[in-house]
């Protein structure tokens, strides 16, 4: 009974937030839940799409949506790990070494156009994006809970850029693209930013106490062990396609399994269906995916991929039960 009145508590709390997205994005349902998915799942979010598609606009309305510090950083080359991580400086009037903290000591961090900035300064990520911590002259600082980074890049353009590494791409539970709206989206965003900026007027309905505990009730969510061996098969067979050189890692099994358990949740439920883990395989999986060389753009044929793999492993037959209250879909 306890989990169940906590369990409509984080979906009336959910909808506040997705309302209040709804508020300035328009359209884009399926890369909302997304985000949200990822926001309750306690994963950070790689952007991709084309310039002026609402990326940054996204990122900018959740992190208003949230009583959570929030900072902007655009990448560029020369854009140094200090820049990020802060430094130490000597202050002259103490006499002292004072710490300055940069903007990866922030509960939401938008890093904007994240291949412009040199391996050397994205690699500065990697630690705060697996640990929540950042070492800085031998001494490691927390960061704030919640953590999120949401980065934005563009696949188009290359010029300038530096291609994420294997390793960077493994640390975002999903990659998330909305492309382009539609006629009557593309109208409705007209009219509706044809007078005040609508963020300016969004105001914040979770506090980051609120985020924390929405993401323990996710990992609460209750999966079985049927789905726990299909979520494996799935990761296994992307290692075994002739068209793939480097296969998912276990990293990307667990971020299936939370993803899930996310989009569960976000579905109202407290227990885990094999639609749950197909509505976030691609987003997960594709961009872990190294492909052999071939025609075609490497995340067009790695989400082909994945959803071949999601057609040819099999589900569990067996019915999902769930914990709580003896309910089968």
């Amino acid at each position: 009974m306890l989990f169940f009145m906590m369990l409509q508590e984080a979906n009336a709390l959910i909808q506040a937030i997705r309302v209040n997205l709804g508020k300035v994005i328009v359209g884009k349902e399926e890369g909302v839940d997304l985000l949200l998915t990822a926001l309750l799942a306690n994963g950070h979010v790689l952007l991709e799409d084309v310039p002026g598609t609402g990326k940054t606009m996204l990122a900018k309305t959740l992190a208003r949506s949230l009583d959570c510090s929030f900072k902007r950083i655009q990448f560029t080359p020369d854009l140094l790990p200090s820049d990020l991580s802060g430094i130490n400086y000597y202050n002259q009037k103490t006499g002292e070494f004072q710490f300055r903290p940069g903007p990866v000591f922030a509960s939401i961090l938008l890093a904007d156009e994240i291949n412009r900035a040199t391996p050397r300064t994205q690699s500065s990520l990697l630690e705060c994006m697996e640990e929540r911590q950042i070492t800085i002259d031998g001494l490691t600082h927390e960061l704030e809970a919640p953590f999120l980074v949401i980065a934005t890049q563009n696949p188009v353009d290359s010029q300038g850029t530096f291609p994420l590494p294997e390793a960077q791409l493994d640390r975002f539970l999903m990659r998330i693209t909305t492309g382009y709206p539609t006629f009557e989206e593309g109208v409705h965003i007209l009219q509706r930013f044809r007078g005040n900026n609508p963020l300016q007027d969004t105001v914040a309905v979770a506090t980051g106490r609120d985020i924390q505990e929405l993401q323990r009730l996710t990992a609460a969510v209750t999966v079985s062990d049927d789905l726990l061996g299909y979520m494996i098969r799935i990761v296994e067979a992307t290692r075994k396609a002739p068209a793939v050189k480097l296969g998912a890692s276990p990293r990307a099994g667990f971020g299936l399994l939370r993803a899930a358990q996310g989009y569960a949740l976000l579905r109202e439920r407290d227990y885990v269906l094999p639609d749950d883990i197909k509505a976030v395989a691609v987003p997960v999986l594709a961009h872990r995916l190294l492909m052999q060389r071939g025609p075609g753009s490497r995340e067009g044929q790695a989400a082909e991929l994945v959803l071949q793999v999601l057609r040819e492993v099999e589900v569990p037959a067996e019915p999902v039960t769930a914990a709580r209250g003896g309910r089968v879909d």
